[in-house]
């Protein structure tokens, strides 16, 4: 491919080591895409309160698209400058049908600053180690807008529970899932990183057909469909590896960075 104006990319399990570090090579490789005058961005599952560590290890330059297309956080200013959120009416239409027909379910709300949880939600290694996170009864849970609603299943399969869930609220909000886990992660109805991503790239007058993108999950699907050129890296999930132009090496082999110096060198 020719020169892209725009590279998006994945974070977690995709542009990022396995510890969740940025690689040396990779930074490299980040301000090799910015001196050619191109747009980085990432693209993110993660809130913004997980995006301190990246925004440093880049020198706090460009944007993330966070929360799966949620919201648009500056790195400069570590802000959230623009959000889509799910409506209280919603959670609780949504809380409320996935309750009653997959009742092992507990629940957890990624608002625009923290979140939380009900005490039987079992957190991530990240949320574990966060300071400020609430545990809540499911009416407070669902009482004021968040960015994303989190559902986990303590042992279907991730990509079955996927279905299940989309079947029974996708009329509402839009699941997808990231962690390899059965934790379904669900946006605003017609929010993916995919919506973000196109609506970024438009105010700069970019097209698909100029942009490349990286990812590795299911939630990584609808960006990595309407980028003109798609990367998996080489440990993605099998749909992803399915549904791209091409394959870089793993995350933990730097893959991502070895596609961008081929390009921009």
């Amino acid at each position: 491919m020719g020169r892209p104006r725009l590279v998006a990319t994945d974070l977690d399990g995709t542009a990022l080591r396995s510890d969740g570090t940025v690689s040396p090579r990779t930074a490299a490789a980040f301000a090799l895409v910015e001196e050619a005058g191109a747009t980085l961005v990432f693209v993110t599952g993660r809130p913004p309160r997980w995006m301190h560590t990246v925004a440093g290890a880049v020198r706090h330059r460009g944007l993330a698209i966070c929360a799966n297309g949620a919201l648009v956080y500056d790195l400069h200013t570590e802000e959230i400058v623009k959000s889509r959120l799910i409506q209280p009416d919603v959670l609780e239409e949504v809380v409320g049908r996935l309750r009653e027909k997959v009742p092992d379910l507990s629940f957890s709300v990624e608002y625009e600053g923290g979140f939380a949880h009900e005490s039987d939600f079992r957190l991530g290694g990240w949320d574990r180690k966060a300071v400020g996170g609430l545990s809540v009864a499911a009416d407070t849970l669902t009482s004021r807008p968040c960015a994303k609603l989190l559902a986990l299943h303590p042992g279907m399969d991730p990509d079955l529970l996927h279905e299940a869930v989309c079947g029974l609220v996708g009329d509402r909000v839009t699941p997808t899932h990231s962690s390899g886990r059965a934790l379904i992660e669900m946006s605003a109805h017609g929010v993916t990183k995919a919506s973000a991503l196109a609506e970024l790239a438009e105010t700069q007058g970019i097209g698909p057909a100029e942009v490349v993108a990286f990812g590795d999950m299911p939630n990584d699907l609808p960006m990595l469909r309407w980028a003109g050129t798609s990367y998996a890296v080489a440990n993605a999930h099998p749909t992803v590896l399915a549904a791209v132009d091409h394959v870089a090496s793993a995350n933990d082999e730097d893959g991502v960075a070895r596609v961008l110096e081929d390009i921009f060198r």
